[in-house]
Formats: C-alpha cells, structure tokens, sequence
C-alpha cells in the first residue's frame, strides 16, 4: 500500500503569522478554532498538508479557507515540533510569515475557524498549543528584517508619505526614531521615487508621496 510504513512517522501541519498595521498599530491575524483539541481557542490560521501538496501551497491554502485571506507572498520562518504541542498525535509544523495592509485584508471566518480577526500585539488572547513560540518567533523575525526597507513598505499603500513610513518601523520596534535621521538614511538607500504629487496630513503642510523604484522589491504587489 502507498503510504504505509513500518515505523511510525509523524504528520505535517502548516501555520501562518500575518501582520498588518492597523489603527497606527502593529496587528495579527487570528483564527477561533472551532474544532478539538483547543476548539474555542484563540490560533494562528493553519492545518494539515494534503498528501500531494507543497508547503507553501497548503499555507495559502488553509490561509484562504479559514480567513478568505490571499497572501501573494509568504516567507518560511521555521518548523516547531515538540512531542507534546499536539495531543492528537505526533505533528511537526511548518509556519510561513507575511506582512499585508490592512487595506487588502478582507477577513471572513469558514472553514473549521469560528472567528477571525485582528489583535494588537500589546493586547493577545491567550493562544492554543505552542502558537505564543511561533508567534514571538515571528516577531522577532520581523523586528530583525525591518532594518531592510522592503519589510516596511509591505505595509504602506503603493504611495506613501516618509512620516507613514517611519511610523511602520516605530510600530514594528516599538520605539520612536529621529524623523531627520530615519529621512536621510532611507532615502540614501535609493529604494524610493517621488511620484510628483502630495497629501496632507492635518493641519500640517502638504507632504511629498514616494513610491518603491522597483515594485518588485514589495512581494505583496
């Protein structure tokens, strides 16, 4: 028989950490499970890998079906599997991480998620299983990449002022920065382009828009 092994083996599940900035504040996505183990729970979207199917593949996949949430691009963090963090059998699980505006989020719970919804990073529910390891995980992950420009204009419109992108990475690290230092180190990076036209913020003046040069450098467009 396909499949059937003499020594027991392990099943592969797939869990997904989406961030967005919502409300002048750092969010994740989150799912109710409405399922045991852990049903009522609070976790991150994810489940089994189909027999014929990629991992990356199953993250949008189960993504998809239990928050209607498409994901152009996810970047791997990592595989937990400690024996005890599923008490269904043994599980190995595989997480993705993906940064996405909240604009282009279009949240609607199905699948076996009661709910789905935003949190605030400063305000979680308690979650199900290991998913507080993967989650800070994630973080720490995206704490350290934000340093590279293209993590932040993940999560800025196609056109942004530079104050809507210093607040990114305040968000993101959690600390004010120097606005005259924080402007003179990205655009001597020479990622962005003026797109000629302005936005006011408030009562202040009218503030230049950028853009990415290179839209590739934003996986999500």
């Amino acid at each position: 028989m396909p499949y059937t092994y003499e020594f027991p083996h392990p099943a592969v599940t797939v869990d997904v950490v989406i961030f967005t900035i919502e409300d002048d504040d750092l969010k994740v996505l989150l799912i109710q499970r409405g399922n045991e183990p852990f049903k009522g729970k609070w976790a991150l979207p994810g489940g089994f890998v189909d027999i014929d199917e990629s991992l990356r593949r199953a993250a949008w996949r189960e993504l998809k079906e239990e928050t209607g949430v498409n994901a152009a691009f996810l970047e791997q963090l990592g595989a937990f599997g400690h024996p005890d963090r599923d008490p269904r059998e043994r599980i190995i699980t595989i997480a993705y991480y993906a940064l996405i505006p909240a604009e282009r989020l279009e949240i609607k719970a199905d699948s076996d998620a009661q709910d789905a919804r935003l949190f605030s990073m400063k305000d979680l529910p308690e979650l199900a299983t290991d998913h507080p390891r993967i989650l800070g995980r994630a973080y720490e992950r995206v704490k350290e990449k934000v340093h590279e420009p293209v993590i932040a204009l993940q999560l800025v419109p196609e056109q942004f002022t530079l104050t809507e992108l210093q607040r990114v990475h305040e968000r993101i690290l959690g600390v004010e920065l120097d606005k005259r230092n924080f402007r003179k180190k990205t655009l001597a990076l020479d990622l962005l382009e003026p797109t000629g036209a302005e936005r006011r913020d408030g009562p202040h003046r009218p503030a230049r828009l950028y853009r990415a040069k290179n839209p590739a450098d934003v996986p999500y467009r």
